[in-house]
């Protein structure tokens, strides 16, 4: 079947490559063109399915000098697919800019289910999981004390992604704005050779990764206000 949209949104492995649907394979193979956060980590993907296509980069460092180029070429029938590193993207990766600029321009697009990490570690932090918020990478630098602040009385599951050299300041940060005796749990590495996930209060996991020379993609799931 041929479908109708001429932007994909297309999910991408968060590490194991087999994790990608038969549908995203064969809209990969059709597409005329696919946009890659990283076109060398694409690549790979690509490869492991025999997916010989063109590629281009669109990564965040470019997306507003290149996102009027891109609908210009929609506009003319060009069938894309847009892909980033690992899981669906516009979740904290690129692709909120570009479907907004179709629906300004009545560009027809379609949203492929797929991988993504919040979910399966936040079904495996063991943590309520009827409502949540997903508040993704907090601010490095200005407003990331107020985020904070703001979530103290959060009564939902909350889960955040970080990147592995920032984990021990967020878990200090969390023991200080939050009660240490809060539950949490940190997922990493996920579907991968090493995937790893650590459940306990917030002085427990800061304990444990405390003097780890911690790798991979962070997601931390912490419970909410009782």
């Amino acid at each position: 079947m041929r479908e109708n949209a001429l932007l994909f949104l297309i999910p991408t492995p968060i590490g194991n490559l087999e994790d990608i649907t038969l549908r995203a394979i064969r809209i990969l193979k059709e597409v005329d063109l696919i946009l890659a956060e990283d076109t060398r980590n694409t690549r790979v993907l690509l490869n492991h399915y025999q997916i010989n296509n063109r590629i281009r980069s669109y990564h965040a460092h470019n997306e507003h000098k290149i996102t009027d180029q891109v609908i210009t070429e929609l506009k003319k029938g060009i069938r894309i697919g847009l892909v980033t590193d690992a899981g669906t993207p516009g979740i904290s990766d690129p692709g909120y800019l570009l479907v907004n600029s179709c629906i300004q321009n009545d560009i027809p697009f379609e949203i492929l289910p797929g991988a993504t990490s919040l979910i399966p570690a936040l079904i495996k932090s063991g943590l309520p999981n009827d409502r949540f918020v997903f508040e993704g990478f907090l601010p490095h630098k200005k407003g990331r004390k107020t985020r904070l602040n703001a979530l103290r009385s959060e009564t939902r599951t909350m889960i955040f992604f970080e990147s592995p050299h920032r984990l021990i300041r967020s878990l200090d940060e969390f023991q200080a704005v939050f009660e240490p005796t809060r539950k949490i749990s940190v997922s990493r590495e996920l579907t991968k050779k090493f995937e790893e996930t650590i459940q306990g209060t917030i002085e427990e996991v800061l304990s444990n990764f405390k003097n780890r020379n911690v790798k991979g993609e962070i997601v931390i799931v912490l419970e909410g206000n009782r």
